[in-house]
């Protein structure tokens, strides 16, 4: 009877089917959970929270990237924020409750004002809050490092 490998051949994966596998995976990771939590209280709260953090990211990263300034800019009112001059504004769900707290000299009005990001990674700080029914989040950003948190809780 004949061994159905060939003597010295390895048993196992090849590389191309541990990619296919893995990109598999990370389909499942990106899709499934947004059917899973579909519909959650709260949800739209962390997605905003999360966007608003991943805009003030990119702004601190431009800013030291390019070796000047980069503004972030929020409106409250109108429930928009912009990350950088080159990007478009991003909408902030109309049922979210937001808050805003920055320097006195980056608020341009009553309801808009900036996060300013200088080239050494450093900004003029600040706090947005957001809130909907008994969920709240807060991304705080740091005025002498710069970097970015973002805090979830429950009221």
């Amino acid at each position: 009877m004949r061994p159905l490998t060939q003597p010295g051949a390895q048993r196992g994966f090849t590389l191309l089917e541990l990619l296919v596998v893995l990109a598999i995976i990370g389909v499942m990771l990106v899709f499934i959970p947004g059917f899973v939590l579909r519909g959650q209280p709260g949800l739209d709260v962390e997605v905003a929270a999360r966007a608003i953090a991943g805009a003030l990211r990119e702004t601190r990263a431009d800013a030291m990237q390019h070796n000047r300034e980069q503004l972030f800019a929020l409106d409250v009112e109108e429930r928009l924020f912009r990350a950088g001059a080159g990007r478009a504004p991003v909408q902030i769900d109309r049922a979210i409750e937001v808050t805003f707290r920055t320097a006195r000299q980056e608020l341009v009005g009553e309801t808009i004002g900036w996060i300013r990001f200088f080239a050494d990674g450093s900004s003029t700080g600040g706090r947005i809050g957001l809130s909907r029914d008994d969920r709240h989040a807060a991304v705080a950003v740091d005025w002498l490092t710069g970097l970015v948190s973002v805090d979830h809780a429950l009221k």
